[in-house]
């Protein structure tokens, strides 16, 4: 991801050069409906954040099924909780549009059930697991981790999942398996924003071996005690908190275990700005979005001081030993 000045002097450069074209348009829609975005959730465009007078603790549920778990303290951060109504509608899911509100208004069209999810590749066990029978495969625990947006904003959310290596064990990966892959549901009919060229579709996303064993890299079923809002990736999505929040894919429907490193999505549409790992790392920038520091949402309005992004998001002391020898400018 490189900073130099040809690729970072954005105010020579007309925005739909450097952003698909119904990105651009669908945020401006968004954020003339929310009054040019200084006080509503298009504001984010531009580093403004909603002010939200109620914190999670005191916000009701999305008044979807409770998930039983068991609260991991091994893996909560003492970060106040995300409001959950920032967290269930403050989405990028281009599946249902490239506006923030566009999931939670347009994704009530995605069915559940029934729902499979296919294991194949490098695996002595391959398998296709309904969801219900991949819900009970371990017991699920509430995470309280922090996520963070290429774009420069950040929340941090109580998810109810297991770790992948739970599932990874049982399929058995063989010694050719170095990567493993995961494939999105691409749906038309239940996915309107599909009919948008914004990425080539189905959605895909990949963790090398070692990143999809570690016990952080999570196998995400819920949040905040419920299942996953339809436009919060369910049923079933990845949750890997060191890296930017695209890499974890939503609405997996396949999880391949391949020998060569899978070609994602962004990295397909721009691999000069969206590398493979995506490690969150505030010394290096995005050619848009500065990497030092971040907005978190709910953090009061427009003139609440911006954060210093941690390295690795904070998992540092957990993650860094799987990068020991690696240029992560070069390896973003």
């Amino acid at each position: 991801m490189s900073t130099s000045k040809s690729r970072l002097r954005g105010a020579d450069i007309p925005a739909s050069s450097i952003t698909p074209r119904e990105v651009v348009t669908g945020r401006r829609r968004f954020l003339r409906a929310s009054g040019a975005g200084l006080t509503g959730l298009g504001g984010a465009a531009f580093g403004v954040l909603p002010q939200r007078l109620a914190f999670a603790a005191d916000s009701p549920g999305t008044g979807l099924a409770k998930l039983t778990s068991t609260r991991n303290t091994r893996y909560v951060i003492t970060d106040k909780p995300t409001d959950i109504k920032d967290v269930t509608t403050y989405n990028n899911f281009y599946e249902f549009g490239t506006d923030k509100s566009d999931p939670a208004r347009r994704a009530s069209t995605l069915k559940l059930r029934p729902w499979q999810i296919a294991i194949e590749g490098e695996v002595k066990q391959p398998k296709v697991y309904d969801i219900d029978a991949l819900l009970k495969l371990a017991p699920l625990e509430e995470r309280i981790y922090r996520h963070r947006c290429v774009e420069g904003w950040s929340m941090v959310i109580p998810w109810i999942g297991y770790s992948l290596a739970e599932l990874i064990n049982q399929v058995q990966p063989t010694g050719n398996a170095k990567y493993v892959e995961f494939v999105t549901l691409a749906d038309p009919k239940q996915m309107p924003g599909l009919s948008y060229p914004v990425l080539s579709w189905p959605y895909v996303e990949g963790l090398r071996m070692d990143e999809a064993m570690h016990p952080l890299s999570l196998l995400t079923f819920g949040l905040y005690g419920e299942v996953l809002p339809n436009q919060n990736g369910a049923p079933v999505r990845m949750v890997v908190p060191w890296k930017y929040g695209f890499k974890s894919a939503k609405s997996i429907v396949k999880i391949r275990f391949v020998e060569k490193m899978p070609l994602t999505s962004w990295n397909r549409a721009a691999p000069e700005e969206y590398g493979f790992y995506s490690n969150v790392n505030p010394g290096v920038d995005h050619p848009r979005w500065s990497q030092a520091t971040e907005r978190r949402i709910g953090d009061g309005g427009i003139f609440t001081p911006k954060r210093k992004t941690l390295m690795f998001n904070g998992y540092g002391e957990q993650v860094a030993s799987l990068y020991q020898g690696m240029d992560l400018r070069k390896f973003f």
